[in-house]
């Protein structure tokens, strides 16, 4: 068993790491024209940052206590793309001429419950968050009239895109030694867990998404529906597959290559 983990993770560490070759060769997008944010979006896109920028030292302790080296640096990598994503923001609340904030209580309070218990939990947790980013940089991607704001939201999506089936199949792992009815349980209790933070996205961030064009109510039921196939593969699989490739960064490079 340990072996074919070996096998798999190191898959995802060459998926990582040729991401960051493509996102190295692509470069930042283009700030020369500043970006145009509204209050509510400049106080949304500021918590979102906050919640990116952790330096996931307890994922990566936690990971390396499990006894798999590969999937640890797999980790590493994840969280590298995570703090990628602080950094974008960043720049697009620069260019907006918005500052970063130095910390925010919905973050603290994920970090809080991720620290209790050991990897499984830490995942589990982290995947609420994973769960109602995608949603969210949805909307901004869809649904803002700012280029910058539309391009970076685009970004992070799709590395969030990739990032889901990599938990899952961890969290599968994790829970397969567990009898069904437990994994069922275990998995119900997270879908809780992530209604209970959409509902509280949508409260805090209803301006914003209302200016993507989302409702509160859409937001809440696309994230909780969303969560359903995520809790079934947790549980039962089938053991999603490595992404072939980033699929906005591919796009963006191919666009670029056309227009030359």
């Amino acid at each position: 068993m340990q072996h074919e983990h070996d096998g798999t993770y190191a898959a995802w560490v060459r998926h990582f790491e040729a991401e960051r070759e493509r996102r190295a060769a692509l470069g930042d997008p283009d700030r020369s024209r500043g970006a145009r944010l509204s209050p509510a979006l400049v106080r949304s896109i500021q918590t979102f940052q906050v919640g990116e920028g952790g330096d996931g030292a307890a994922l990566i302790s936690k990971a390396d206590r499990a006894g798999d080296p590969v999937y640890a640096a797999a980790a590493r990598l994840f969280v590298a793309e995570e703090q990628n994503h602080a950094r974008l923001l960043a720049l697009l609340l620069s260019a907006a001429g918005a500052g970063t904030l130095d910390g925010h209580w919905s973050d603290a309070a994920f970090v809080r419950v991720r620290r209790l218990l050991g990897l499984r939990v830490e995942l589990m947790v982290l995947m609420v968050a994973e769960v109602v980013a995608l949603r969210y940089y949805r909307a901004l991607r869809d649904g803002s009239a700012d280029p910058l704001t539309s391009e970076v939201a685009a970004r992070i999506l799709a590395d969030e895109e990739r990032h889901v089936p990599f938990h899952c199949r961890r969290l599968y792992e994790g829970l397969a030694g567990l009898p069904r009815p437990a994994r069922r349980a275990a998995t119900a209790g997270w879908r809780a867990m992530v209604a209970a933070a959409a509902l509280l996205v949508a409260a805090d961030h209803g301006a914003a998404l209302r200016e993507a064009g989302v409702s509160r109510r859409a937001f809440v039921s696309d994230v909780v529906g969303s969560s359903a196939p995520m809790a079934a593969t947790m549980s039962d699989g089938p053991v999603p597959a490595v992404p072939a490739q980033a699929g906005v960064q591919a796009g963006v490079q191919a666009g670029a290559r056309a227009a030359v």
